[in-house]
C-alpha cells in the first residue's frame, strides 16, 4: 500500500455516548482514555464526563486518537494528514509534532479561552450554500456597516460559513437572499471562530503557546489558515492565528489530493469532513470512522489493501 490521508474531525458532530463501542472492545482504545484521563485529572472513561459541554474539545481529540491509535497498530500508515479547526491539533499529536499528553491541557485551555472571548462577544455562525466566495464576502463587506461578519470556513465549493454578531449576520442573509442564494443554515456555534471576534483568545493562546513544546513530524500535516505543511518553525504562530483567520479546508483536501495515497479516512465524529472531500475532488475514495463498524470497514480495506500489494509496505 502506498499510505492514506487522514481527516481528523473537529466540532460540530460530536454526540451522546461517543466510543462507548469502541471502548468495551479495544484496549489501545482504552489506554488511550486512561493515559488522557491522567493528563487533565478527568475520568474520561465517564460516559458523562466525555457529553460535558466543558469538555467538547478534549472529547473530540481524545476520541480521536484512540481510534487513530488502533488502526494504526493495525496497518494504517499516514501519508500526509489534515484536520478541520480543532482537528488540525489531532493531526499534528498523530504525526508526532505534538505530544498527546502535554497538549490535552493545552486545548482544555484553548476551550476556556474561546469560551470566555464568547461570552464577552455573542456570536452565530450560518453556513451559506452553493453560493460563489466572491459574492460572500460582499456580502460580508456590506453587512459589516451594520454589525461584525465575516468568512470564517471555505469548507468545500458548495459551502462557505459565516460568523459575527447577530446583526450582522442577519443583514449579511439579507445580502444573499437579495442576491439569489436560496440556503443559508445556521450553525450550533455560540462563539464566532476563525473571525476576528476571537482576538482576545487569540492573544491568550499565544502566551500559553510559548511552553508547548514542538517536535518534527512523521508525516506532513497541512494547516487550514495558511495551506501549507506545519513546521516546527511556523506551528505556534499557525496556531495562535487560526482562531482569527478563514479556515481553508477545500484548499486543503487540493494539496492532500497531489500527495500519493491509497485512500482518505475521516478519524473522529461525523462524515462532514469526508462529505467535503467528496465535494472538493468527487473521484477520491473515502471512509469514515467513528464507531466499531466503521472502524472494522477500515481495517478490512486496510487487509485487502495489503494482500493486494504485499510487498507495499
Amino acid at each position: 500500500m502506498t499510505g492514506s490521508i487522514g481527516l481528523f474531525s473537529g466540532q460540530g458532530q460530536q454526540f451522546l455516548g461517543m466510543g462507548q463501542d469502541i471502548y468495551s472492545q479495544e484496549s489501545l482504545y482504552r489506554e488511550t482514555l486512561a493515559e488522557a484521563s491522567d493528563a487533565v485529572h478527568l475520568d474520561l472513561t465517564d460516559p458523562e464526563v466525555m457529553a460535558s459541554s466543558d469538555n467538547t474539545q478534549i472529547s473530540i481529540v481524545v476520541f480521536s486518537m484512540g481510534i487513530y491509535r488502533v488502526l494504526a497498530h493495525d496497518g494504517l500508515a499516514l501519508t500526509a494528514a489534515s484536520g478541520l479547526s480543532l482537528g488540525e491539533y489531532s493531526a499534528l499529536i498523530a504525526s508526532g509534532m505534538l505530544s498527546f499528553a502535554q497538549t490535552l491541557p493545552f486545548i482544555q485551555d484553548r476551550e476556556r479561552y474561546m469560551s470566555e472571548a464568547g461570552e464577552k462577544h455573542p456570536a452565530a455562525m450560518a453556513a451559506v450554500m452553493k453560493a460563489d466566495a466572491q459574492l460572500v464576502n460582499e456580502a460580508c463587506e456590506s453587512a459589516r456597516k451594520q454589525g461584525k461578519v465575516y468568512i470564517a470556513n471555505y469548507n468545500s465549493p458548495r459551502q462557505i460559513v459565516i460568523g459575527g454578531d447577530q446583526q450582522g449576520i442577519d443583514a449579511a442573509k439579507a445580502y444573499l437572499l437579495a442576491k439569489g442564494v436560496k440556503r443559508i443554515v445556521p450553525v450550533n456555534m455560540s462563539v464566532a471562530s476563525h473571525t476576528p471576534l476571537m482576538a482576545e483568545a487569540s492573544e491568550r493562546l499565544a502566551e500559553r503557546i510559548e511552553s508547548l513544546p514542538i517536535h518534527s513530524g512523521q508525516f506532513s500535516v497541512i494547516s487550514n489558515t495558511i495551506n501549507q505543511p506545519f513546521t516546527v518553525s511556523n506551528l505556534k504562530d499557525t496556531l495562535v492565528n487560526q482562531l482569527i483567520k478563514p479556515t481553508h479546508f477545500s484548499e486543503n483536501i487540493q494539496s492532500l489530493n497531489a500527495v500519493p495515497h491509497d485512500f482518505f479516512v475521516e478519524i473522529g465524529p461525523g462524515k462532514t469532513l469526508s462529505k467535503f472531500a467528496k465535494q472538493t475532488v468527487s473521484d477520491i475514495e473515502t471512509y469514515s470512522v467513528d464507531n466499531i463498524e466503521s472502524l472494522n470497514a477500515v481495517r478490512k480495506r486496510i487487509e485487502e489493501g495489503e494482500k493486494a500489494w504485499p510487498n507495499r509496505k
